[in-house]
C-alpha cells in the first residue's frame, strides 16, 4: 500500500511536470481546457495590466516630479533676470521686465505647489503596489501551481483512459484512482480561480477609488496654481495697456 502511495505521487509529479514542459513549450493544449479557463485568463490580462501600468505611472510621476522642479528652476531665474535687468532701466520698458520678472518668480514658486499632491499619489500608488498587487500576485501564483497541477491529472486521465480495458479490474481501479485525483485537483484549482477573479476584480476597483480620490488633489491644486499665476499675468497685462511698442528699424 506504501509502494502504491509512492508510485502514485511519482507519476502524479510526472504528469505534473509534463503540463508544466507543455506550458513552458508553448505546445499547443487541448482547446476545451484552454477555453474553460478564458474567463480566468482574461482576468489574468487585467491584472497582469494593473501590475504594468502602476509601474509606468510610477515611473511617470518621478518624471514629472523633476521636470516640475527643473521648469521651476528655468522659470524663476528668468524672472531674476528680468528684475535685474529693469531696475536698471529707468524707461518704461524696465518697469514692464520687473513686473514680469516678479510675475515669473511667483509663478515659479507656485509651480512647486504641485509636487506635494504627487508625492502623495507616487506614495499611494507605491503602497498599493507593494500590498495590493503583491497579494493578488501570490494568489494568482498559488493558482497556476493548482492550474498545472489540474491539467497535468487531466493528461495523466487521458493516457489512462487510452489504454483502458473496462473488463480489467486493475486497470479501472487505476482509472478510478486517477478520476479521483482530477477531481480533487479540479476542486482546488477552482477554489483558487474564483478567489483570482475575486481579488482582480477588487484590485481595478481599488485602484480606480484610490486614483479618483488621490487625483482630485492634485486636480485641486493645478487648477489653483493657474487661477493664481493667471490672475497675476492678467493684471499686469491690464497694467500695460497704452504703452508704445518699440518698434525696430534695421540699418542696411
Amino acid at each position: 500500500s506504501q509502494e502504491k502511495s509512492v508510485v502514485n505521487k511519482m507519476q502524479q509529479k510526472y504528469w505534473k511536470t509534463k503540463q508544466t514542459l507543455i506550458k513552458v513549450t508553448g505546445k499547443k493544449e487541448d482547446e476545451h481546457v484552454v477555453a474553460s479557463d478564458a474567463d480566468l485568463d482574461a482576468k489574468l490580462e487585467l491584472f497582469h495590466s494593473i501590475q504594468r501600468t502602476c509601474m509606468e505611472l510610477l515611473k511617470a510621476i518621478e518624471l514629472y516630479q523633476k521636470r516640475i522642479c527643473f521648469l521651476s528652476q528655468e522659470e524663476n531665474e528668468l524672472g531674476k533676470f528680468l528684475r535685474s535687468q529693469g531696475s536698471q532701466d529707468k524707461t518704461r520698458a524696465g518697469k514692464m521686465m520687473q513686473a514680469t520678472g516678479k510675475a515669473l518668480c511667483f509663478s515659479s514658486q507656485q509651480r512647486l505647489a504641485l509636487r506635494a499632491p504627487l508625492s502623495r499619489l507616487h506614495q499611494e500608488v507605491e503602497t498599493f503596489r507593494y500590498r495590493a498587487i503583491s497579494d493578488t500576485w501570490l494568489t494568482v501564483n498559488r493558482m497556476e501551481q493548482y492550474r498545472t497541477e489540474y491539467r497535468g491529472a487531466l493528461l495523466w486521465m487521458k493516457d489512462v483512459s487510452q489504454e483502458l480495458d473496462p473488463d480489467l479490474y486493475k486497470q479501472m481501479e487505476k482509472f478510478r484512482k486517477v478520476q479521483a485525483q482530477v477531481r480533487h485537483a479540479k476542486l482546488n484549482f477552482d477554489k483558487l480561480k474564483t478567489d483570482v477573479c475575486q481579488k482582480v476584480d477588487l484590485l481595478g476597483a481599488s485602484r480606480c477609488n484610490l486614483l479618483s480620490h488621490v487625483l482630485t488633489t492634485y486636480q485641486t491644486t493645478l487648477l489653483h496654481f493657474w487661477e493664481k499665476t493667471s490672475h497675476t499675468m492678467a493684471a499686469i497685462h491690464e497694467s500695460f495697456k497704452g504703452y508704445q511698442p518699440y518698434e525696430f528699424t534695421m540699418l542696411k
